[in-house]
């Protein structure tokens, strides 16, 4: 098993499907939300780290002073060899403890947008076996630059950079796969400020009709989540053949 634990930005952007596959592959799950005061445990005691979305950047220190503890944990798990998916306020936050710049978008992108693979990712393991284009759910206004010795995975034609691989273990995504139905509801009653004009901004009403997307996604995050603990689960057990060996 292993020890999957998920930091929580704003009540209405839970771990959704991400929870559903925890729960059917047997993975404990635990999560911490730091807006309620709530605190970050040992890195140790994870080893898998999910952080999520919000609507905050994540230069709102002053306004979310717990970012700067966030940003700390997440690089002293990372050091101590836990995985990583951040999705996107995760995906940024990530990029920016590793020292990229994080800004807002030239376009805010909200709705069901394609996503293009780049050809890194299609020599990836995480992405084998992926249509080099797909549809998936966006909903942000702000973007990240990749990282220093991070690999470029993924792009759409409102944002350049929508994913990237930093070492063996972490994976950011700009877009969202682990929405359900009842998440995007979430966003309408929660964020609805956001849907204003722009080229790449749809409808409450266009949203809803492609609605069936979701389970298209969801298969995505299982595909996505299964490559990723297989990949855990390897490291782990070479880890431990070299132990044993002494």
């Amino acid at each position: 098993m292993l020890r999957i634990h998920y930091v929580q930005h704003v009540p209405f952007e839970t771990p959704a499907n991400i929870a559903e596959w925890a729960r059917e592959r047997g993975h404990p799950l635990t999560g911490t939300r730091p807006y309620a005061g709530e605190t970050l445990p040992s890195p140790e005691s994870v080893d898998w780290l999910v952080v999520l979305g919000g609507p905050m950047s994540v230069h709102d220190v002053g306004e979310c002073p717990w970012l700067a503890d966030e940003k700390r944990f997440i690089l002293e798990a990372l050091s101590k060899g836990c995985g990583y998916l951040g999705i996107c306020l995760g995906a940024q936050i990530l990029a920016d403890a590793l020292g990229a710049h994080v800004a807002p978008n030239r376009h805010k992108e909200i709705g069901w947008h394609p996503v293009t693979l780049t050809p890194e990712a299609t020599r990836c393991s995480l992405f084998r076996g992926w249509a080099d284009r797909f549809i998936a759910f966006h909903w942000h206004g702000e973007t990240f630059a990749v990282p220093e010795g991070a690999i470029p995975l993924a792009s759409s034609e409102a944002c350049v950079n929508q994913a990237f691989a930093w070492g063996d273990r972490a994976l950011a995504l700009q877009f969202h796969l682990e929405y359900s139905r009842s998440s995007i509801e979430a966003m309408f009653d929660s964020a609805d400020d956001d849907l204003d004009s722009g080229p790449y901004v749809q409808s409450r009403e266009a949203i809803l009709a492609q609605a069936d997307r979701v389970e298209q996604t969801r298969e995505l995050l299982y595909r996505l989540l299964n490559a990723m603990e297989a990949g855990m689960s390897e490291r782990r057990m070479a880890r431990n053949d070299r132990g044993a060996r002494g």
